[in-house]
């Protein structure tokens, strides 16, 4: 059964509101932070690793995070992370060398590694049947953000290079001391599990490969990495990509990269908690990754800048559709005491994805073709959407 609410609140609307505070904090840090390195003698290569390096630390304390809310509770772990990722901001703002810049970032990561933990959170605050809706409102939460943020960023960029990392950590501190007030714990003392000693790589493999872990949940997990995959290495190319064969500028690329985070909304928002009820979360997720596919070959394949819309928004309803539904689908795989675990497995695997993704991306757009990131992505996403269908109908 899932937590009483407390009285007078709604805890999945004050998550919302937290994890969408969040992702507006990151979202003004991103687009803007390899230009802020640029300033300190960091070329493409640096850039890259001070990107990847989040991601690094998100598959490293991902599964940690949420095997420690297990056991202690979401609350405590949800606030240390905010606190956390509002001193790397500051940390960015007072930044005088690159080493501090990518200690900042590691930080970064390593405090905003508990989406697993709010996801987990979700699930203990709603019943089976509208879990899927929940899901779709934490993934709602993060379109949001990344649509918000860097218009935010942009805007407090007119007043000096480290004016967006001094808002970003404002409003992420602000969001941390609202969320002390006024977020409730969603897992009671009772419903907790004892913590292991550890939660490293060796048990992470355990976990994803060994005899206690049903075969049906590891093809999800694989399934959830693929699809993240093939997405990443769009995003990581797209820029580039646009600009080498269309020309487009970067706010023309920015116009596009917001499109995409509305028509994300709209899934994760109103599509994911009416679909998933009716077929069942393993053929919405299944089909969200279907579309995955089908927008990274449209992307291909588009014969002009006005065409880019159709297949961006199939990439974008498949994206939104696909992310909250797996959540879901590993939800129910495990009790009350393993929700922090299993949902920080899946983003320890997300992060690794947006780590392979992109680099996959670059050396297909280097050394195959303009379309080569695109239409690689299709046929593993494909593929990944054909495994989730065989095991999660």
């Amino acid at each position: 059964m899932p937590a009483a609410p407390t009285a007078g609140r709604s805890p999945l609307a004050i998550v919302f509101a937290t994890v969408f505070l969040d992702l507006v904090g990151f979202g003004i840090v991103i687009p803007l932070l390899p230009l802020y390195a640029g300033r300190f003698g960091a070329g493409p290569v640096a850039v890259a690793w001070l990107l990847a390096v989040y991601s690094l630390m998100q598959f490293l304390f991902a599964p940690w995070w949420g095997r420690v809310s297990d056991r202690v509770g979401r609350r405590p772990v949800l606030l240390l992370g905010l606190f956390g990722s509002a001193a790397s901001y500051l940390a960015f703002g007072v930044a005088g060398s690159l080493p501090v810049l990518f200690i900042a970032r590691a930080v970064s990561g390593f405090a905003g590694a508990n989406v697993g933990v709010a996801q987990a959170y979700v699930a203990d605050v709603t019943r089976p049947e509208e879990r899927a809706k929940g899901m779709g409102m934490i993934g709602a939460a993060f379109g949001l953000g990344f649509i918000f943020g860097p218009a935010i960023g942009g805007v407090l960029s007119r007043y000096g290079a480290a004016a967006p990392f001094f808002g970003a950590a404002a409003v992420t501190l602000a969001n941390a001391l609202l969320a002390t007030v006024r977020l409730p714990e969603s897992l009671p003392p009772e419903r907790r599990s004892a913590l292991p000693r550890g939660f490293g790589l060796a048990e992470r493999a355990r976990t994803l490969v060994g005899r206690g872990t049903p075969g049906r949940l590891r093809a999800i997990y694989a399934a959830a990495f693929l699809a993240t995959v093939a997405f990443a290495a769009m995003e990581g190319t797209f820029s580039l990509w646009a600009n080498a064969r269309w020309r487009l500028p970067g706010h023309g690329i920015s116009y596009l990269f917001a499109y995409l985070g509305v028509v994300s909304v709209i899934a994760q928002g109103g599509i994911v908690g009416r679909l998933a009820p009716r077929i069942g979360a393993g053929r919405t997720a299944a089909g969200g990754i279907g579309l995955i596919a089908l927008g990274l070959a449209g992307l291909a394949l588009a014969p002009s800048i006005p065409w880019l819309l159709l297949p961006l928004a199939v990439l974008a309803l498949g994206h939104g559709t696909a992310s909250p539904s797996l959540s879901t689908l590993i939800s129910h795989a495990g009790g009350p005491g393993e929700q922090g675990r299993m949902l920080g497995v899946n983003q320890s695997l997300s992060a690794l994805g947006r780590v392979l993704g992109p680099v996959w991306g670059g050396v297909a757009l280097a050394h195959v073709g303009l379309g080569a990131p695109f239409l690689s992505g299709a046929a593993i996403a494909a593929g990944a959407a054909a495994l989730l269908a065989m095991v999660a109908g």
